[in-house]
This record gives structure tokens, C-alpha cells and sequence, in this order.
């Protein structure tokens, strides 16, 4: 095979995976030997559009699956029908999938039906644990099954990826793709909203918060947005900026807990340069995100993850991260110990990031190229 004629379909739904696959996208195409399609599932409708916009690609299909009240049986169903249109028509060298999405691991599956190749972005990720995250664990387990090139993100990544058969020679450590974007991002122009910006000028510190996660509906996020209220009673110089996720289960807990609290900042979800850049402005993020667990430390923030067990433990193990669950008193514990101790606080904000470069995207196309036997192996990316 000659380069001239390798295409790549690269597959995605969500905002997360356009943030992590436009860096990929965008080096594919600035490659004049290879030809780059894109099709989008569009599983977030609103949020996915920004970042499109963001990073100025346009797909070359919408399959538009976002249905109200839909369910994973849907979701599934609709991306499966939708794909095998699409790769009978553009018949492409490789299928490109990212992350442990409904999306991703049905993308995967389509290829495998087509008898194409399928690369997997940010592969190697695991819990270990079947339903959590829900559905994404079993997502990135069946992908990883389904692959044929696992860009994993970092050497933990590859090695989990070994210890489940995988063979060394299809595994590339690349680092992750979200530090391309977030560099990428972070030279645009943005603007903040009027209660945003309140926030930054009325408080002297700000924290980030984000709650979205299935396992935590219901009485766990009542109890974080409960140890909050306990901080800032506590803390008079400090706000939260929280840009309510549109699942009505996290809007209810919100309405119950922090509405009309004094220095909570409530904001309907952020484009991604904004929150990005919110990020950057905050004094400490708090998530139950996985992304974020990348994103802030690159940015200098430590997190703390309101989840009881992480597929990125690089974050732990290097010190950007900690892992502090749900629980209303370990919460309120550890977010005023990094708002008290400036020795704690420092420790956790100047640690290494181990999750990338800005060269991820780079290793991925050149790992394409010597999959297809023209080019040379990539170097593994290293923290």
C-alpha cells in the first residue's frame, strides 16, 4: 500500500472525545498522503457543536442519534444503523475511535463487522471495576478487544493493556491528546460571562466545581454540594464557579442544596475555551470528570476527584490528583486542607503532569503511517 491512498474515518460523538480527537483530526489533515474523513454521532448535540466550532472541523457526516429520554439500547442501536451507511460508502483504510463512549465502542464494533482497522485513542484506560464508570468501563474493555493500534496515553495504559494479551508491537505510548488540545485552545480569544467574571472579582479564591457522573445521582452529589456550603461558611474569600451539567438528576440536587447560596456561582455548561479558561483562573478544581483529572494538572490545579476509583491513577500516583470520593465530611476535610495548608496546596499544583507533551497527536499519525509500513516506528511519549 502507498500513503496516497490511506483513509482514515475518524468517529466521535460527545464533547469530550471531539476535544481529545481534534488534535488527531488536525494533524490528519494538514497530511497531504493521507485523506481524512470525519462523521459525527452527534450522542451531545449542543455541547459537541462548540467544540467543532472551537477547532474549525467540519464533519463529512452527521448521523444526529440525540434523541430526548433515550436510553444505551437506543443510542446503541442508532450509531450501529447510522455507521454501516457510512463505511459501505467511504470503505476507509482505518477507523479512528476515542475514549469509552457509547460511541466508541459501537464505532469499533461497525469497523470490525466492515473488516476494517480500527485505532483506538486513549486506550488502556481501567478501573477494574465492571459498573464504574457506567457504561464507559465495559465500553473501553470491548474496544480495546476490538482494535487493531491502541494508542495508549501513558505507561500505565500500555501495561494494562499487556497484561490483557495485547501484543507490544500495537501498543504506542502518545500521551494524551487533551494537552494538544488544551495548548491548541488555550492561543484563542475568549469571553467570560457577567456572573463568571463576578465570580473571579468578588472572591479572592475560586473553585471549579463539575458533577455529572451516573454513580453519583442522588444522595452522593447531595452530600458534596452539602460539604461546600460547610467551606465557604468557613471561608469567606472563597466562591465556586459550577456549571451545571443539563441531566435533570444533577439539576434537582443543585435546586435543593445550592440555589441562592451566597458566593456559589451557578452557570449553565461553558463553551470549551471558556471553561478552559476558567480552569486556569481557579484555585482548585473539584470533578467527578475524568478529563479534567488530565486537563488541570497540565494547567497547574490540583483536583480533587469525588469518585471512588479512577482509570487515571497516573494522577494520583504523581500528586496532581486525589482521589477523595463522596463522603460530606472527607470532602469538606479535604477541600479546606488544601485551602489552609499553602505547603499541601503547592505540592499538589507544582507536581509533574503525567499525561502529555502536546505531541500526542503527532506519535498517533506516525504510529498510522508505520502500520501501514511508511513510516517508522514513533518514540513512546515519556513524563
Amino acid at each position: 500500500m502507498t500513503t496516497s491512498n490511506i483513509k482514515v474515518l475518524s468517529i466521535f460523538g460527545t464533547r469530550p472525545e471531539a476535544i481529545k480527537m481534534a488534535p488527531v483530526i488536525k494533524k490528519l489533515e494538514s497530511c497531504p498522503d493521507i485523506e481524512s474523513r470525519v462523521v459525527v454521532t452527534a450522542q451531545h448535540r449542543e455541547m459537541l457543536d462548540q467544540v467543532l466550532a472551537t477547532f474549525q472541523i467540519k464533519p463529512d457526516y452527521d448521523l444526529g442519534v440525540m434523541r430526548p429520554g433515550q436510553n444505551l439500547f437506543d443510542v446503541t442501536e442508532a450509531v450501529l444503523r447510522g455507521l454501516h451507511g457510512v463505511l459501505e460508502v467511504e470503505q476507509p483504510d482505518m477507523v479512528l475511535v476515542q475514549g469509552d463512549t457509547t460511541t466508541t465502542f459501537t464505532g469499533a464494533l461497525a469497523a470490525f463487522y466492515c473488516k476494517i482497522a480500527v485505532g483506538h485513542v486513549e486506550a488502556g484506560l481501567r478501573t477494574y471495576q465492571k459498573y464504574s464508570p457506567y457504561p464507559e468501563e465495559i465500553n473501553r474493555v470491548l474496544t480495546t478487544q476490538l482494535a487493531d493500534l491502541h494508542f495508549a496515553p501513558t505507561l500505565k495504559a500500555r501495561d494494562a493493556l499487556l497484561q490483557e494479551g495485547i501484543g507490544a508491537d500495537k501498543i504506542f505510548i502518545t500521551g494524551n491528546t487533551v494537552i494538544d488540545a488544551l495548548y491548541m485552545a488555550m492561543e484563542q480569544p475568549f469571553s467570560l460571562d457577567f456572573e463568571i467574571s463576578r465570580a473571579f472579582r468578588e472572591n479572592k479564591r475560586v473553585i471549579l466545581l463539575t458533577t455529572h457522573r451516573r454513580e453519583n445521582l442522588g444522595s452522593p452529589l447531595k452530600d458534596v454540594y452539602l460539604a461546600l456550603r460547610q467551606v465557604l461558611l468557613s471561608h469567606p474569600d472563597v466562591g465556586v464557579v459550577f456549571p451545571v451539567h443539563k441531566n435533570p438528576a444533577v439539576r434537582r440536587e443543585v435546586a435543593k442544596v445550592l440555589t441562592g447560596i451566597e458566593r456559589v456561582y451557578l452557570t449553565e455548561p461553558l463553551d470549551y475555551l471558556p471553561f478552559i479558561n476558567v480552569m486556569k483562573k481557579s484555585y482548585l478544581v473539584l470533578t467527578d470528570s475524568g478529563g479534567i483529572q488530565e486537563e488541570a494538572p497540565a494547567l497547574g490545579k490540583p483536583v480533587l476527584v469525588l469518585r471512588e476509583v479512577t482509570e487515571r491513577p497516573e494522577a494520583i500516583s504523581y500528586g496532581t490528583a486525589r482521589l477523595i470520593g463522596t463522603d460530606r465530611r472527607h470532602v469538606e476535610e479535604q477541600v479546606n486542607l488544601l485551602l489552609d495548608n499553602e505547603e499541601e496546596y503547592l505540592q499538589m499544583a507544582n507536581a509533574v503532569n503525567p499525561y502529555g507533551d502536546g505531541r500526542a497527536a503527532e506519535r498517533i499519525v506516525q504510529a498510522i503511517y508505520a502500520y501501514f509500513g511508511t513510516g517508522d516506528r514513533p518514540e513512546d511519549f515519556s513524563p
